[in-house]
């Protein structure tokens, strides 16, 4: 069972800016049926958020983006500067370019669309609260998109082996470390080392980093 990595014998607690009280109440279900997981608090708007959440901080918070008033783009902007290890990720109907990268310039440490699996949603979960920065796949692939139709600067190319890079291309289409060793045959263990691999020339700490600077350079 994950639990909060900050306190192991504690529930990770994500609070919910969301307008849509039908998906309210499905995600505090889902959420709240999860023995390592727990809800801590819901708003239905930013301005309540700002207001609340900086007193009693949760582990992590998702965030809708159509929300009544102020943006959830303005309101993760606000938030990550109020409290700078808040872990943030944008749940969201919304996949085109300007809203991923808004968000992500703003201090979103994910981008999920509201139609992906209950388990998926889940699990995207616990990777935040390892330190992870998960994209849906769409999501994940538009980036790439945007960046492979930019013209190419002259600059010579990073150092990343044939290798590498297939494990960054799987990052980029939202595999988790499993189904990458899976797909390349590998262990969970060359997998980290990799990854770890990848950062450290890249010079980035996270997944969302690394596609962007990789397929952006």
């Amino acid at each position: 069972m994950t639990v909060n990595p900050q306190n192991p014998s504690k529930p990770i607690l994500i609070s919910l800016v969301e307008d849509n009280a039908k998906l309210v109440k499905s995600l505090s279900t889902l959420i709240n049926s999860t023995p390592d997981l727990r809800i801590h608090s819901t708003h239905t708007d930013a301005e309540n958020a700002l207001e609340i959440i900086p007193s009693a901080p949760p582990d992590i918070v998702l965030m809708d983006i159509n929300l009544p008033g102020i943006s959830g783009i303005s309101c993760v902007e606000a938030l990550a500067t109020r409290l700078p290890k808040l872990r943030i990720v944008m749940l969201t109907a919304f996949e085109n370019s300007d809203d991923i990268f808004a968000s992500l310039a703003a201090g979103a440490h994910g981008y999920l669309l509201k139609s992906m699996e209950p388990t998926q949603l889940l699990d995207s979960i616990r990777e935040v609260a390892k330190g992870g920065s998960p994209i849906s796949g769409s999501v994940a692939r538009k980036i790439v998109e945007f960046f492979r139709n930019k013209p190419k600067k002259s600059e010579s190319s990073l150092s990343i082996s044939p290798r590498e890079e297939e494990v960054l291309r799987l990052l980029a289409e939202g595999y988790p470390y499993k189904q990458i060793a899976d797909a390349m045959n590998l262990s969970m263990g060359t997998v980290r080392t990799y990854i770890e691999r990848i950062y450290t020339k890249l010079h980035v700490h996270n997944r969302t980093e690394a596609v962007i600077k990789y397929f952006g350079r």
